[in-house]
């Protein structure tokens, strides 16, 4: 754009060692150059980089800084053009953006460890860390009789095969010290999972507990009736959710770099007013529960984003190593025959500034 206003601006405007012009030879060429450059600008407004981004899940209260970028034109104002669609899981939205179905996806990246790993010169990166402390769990009701992580042993697991919580419950299960083989997989869809423990054809379910235990409580279940098992409380160290690149965009740094800076702004907004972004996933989905939304997006703010890591460097990076050790760990979670190098897994050479990055409460 500036080169081709330097272009039209050395054909029209007078040049200052040739003959006078007259006053009104010079102002058509002005008026010629003001008329062109309008064209150039309209043209390269609408120049917008087109980008298809996944979700891991449907569009709630912890995925709605997404929303607000979206709707108060922040992508727009960096020059995408940006269509975002709900998901059905991390490994779903992991696989939409190896396939180039969609350029841009949000994805748990442990999900990611495994697929790199088992891909070699296919990787695809996380650009951007936004929970830097997982959401991962298990939960059960009182009524089971379940008080300790041993009591899951031989019991039922209801999880839809897709869900990140239930992907790494083995890697749970040998912290806690159970046999995961003892546990009984009951696969079932995301709507069915929190009805299936109340009715009690499961024991216990997985998931997000910004999800479960909200989806428990909407389902009249009291939540000192809940009993829950988070994996970090069982001393898993791991990462959750962040922005992934297809292999096409990695080539694209100014999209990319475009895209984190408008997510990074619309993030800084719902952590200052989270009312901001309730508002933007219910504009999306009229049918949600603000007040639930809004429980929600507080739960995950304090536990997965606003940690004393994030307080200090700001939201998208990682401390690199604690994340080496976590990508050995999910290795060994999953069985890999080896770990993806942890630089073939996340870059932060995308990232914004860090002064764009720090989010307060």
């Amino acid at each position: 754009m500036t080169s081709l206003i330097r272009r039209l601006a050395a054909r029209l405007l007078p040049d200052r060692t040739a003959a006078p012009t007259t006053g009104i030879a010079r102002l058509a060429g002005v008026a010629s150059l003001a008329a062109m450059l309008a064209v150039a600008a309209s043209g390269g407004a609408h120049a917008q980089t087109p980008v298809k981004f996944t979700l891991d899940w449907v569009f709630q209260g912890p995925t709605s800084p997404f929303l607000v970028a979206l709707e108060k034109g922040y992508y727009k104002a960096e020059g995408l053009d940006v269509t975002m669609d709900p998901g059905q899981g991390s490994a779903g939205a992991v696989q939409r953006v190896a396939s180039g179905a969609y350029d841009i996806g949000f994805a748990d990246v442990n999900s990611l460890i495994e697929y790199n790993a088992k891909n070699p010169g296919k990787e695809i990166l996380c650009v951007f860390m936004a929970y830097d402390f997982p959401p991962f769990g298990v939960y059960a009701l009182k009524k089971s009789g379940i008080t300790k992580p041993t009591d899951l042993a031989g019991k039922k697991l209801g999880a839809p095969v897709f869900d990140a919580s239930f992907r790494l419950f083995p890697a749970f299960a040998k912290k806690v010290g159970i046999d995961p083989k003892s546990v009984e997989h009951v696969n079932l869809t995301p709507q069915l999972r929190e009805q299936s423990l109340v009715q009690g054809t499961v024991d216990f379910i997985s998931g997000h507990y910004f999800s479960s235990i909200l989806d428990l409580k909407a389902r009249g279940v009291k939540e000192e009736d809940i009993v829950a098992f988070t994996y970090s409380g069982a001393g898993m160290d791991v990462y959750g959710n962040g922005i992934i690149i297809s292999p096409a965009m990695a080539g694209k740094p100014e999209a990319v770099q475009g895209f984190l800076r408008a997510t990074a702004k619309a993030w800084k907004e719902v952590a200052a007013d989270p009312a901001v972004g309730v508002a933007a996933a219910k504009a999306r989905d009229p049918l949600i529960d603000e007040k639930l939304e809004t429980e929600r997006l507080d739960m995950s703010l304090k536990m997965n984003v606003l940690t004393p890591f994030v307080k200090e460097n700001g939201m998208g990076d990682v401390d690199p190593a604690r994340f080496a050790r976590s990508v050995q760990d999910v290795a060994d979670a999953f069985g890999l025959p080896s770990a993806p190098a942890p630089d073939k897994v996340f870059t932060s050479k995308y990232l914004p500034p860090k002064a764009e990055r720090m989010v307060a409460p």
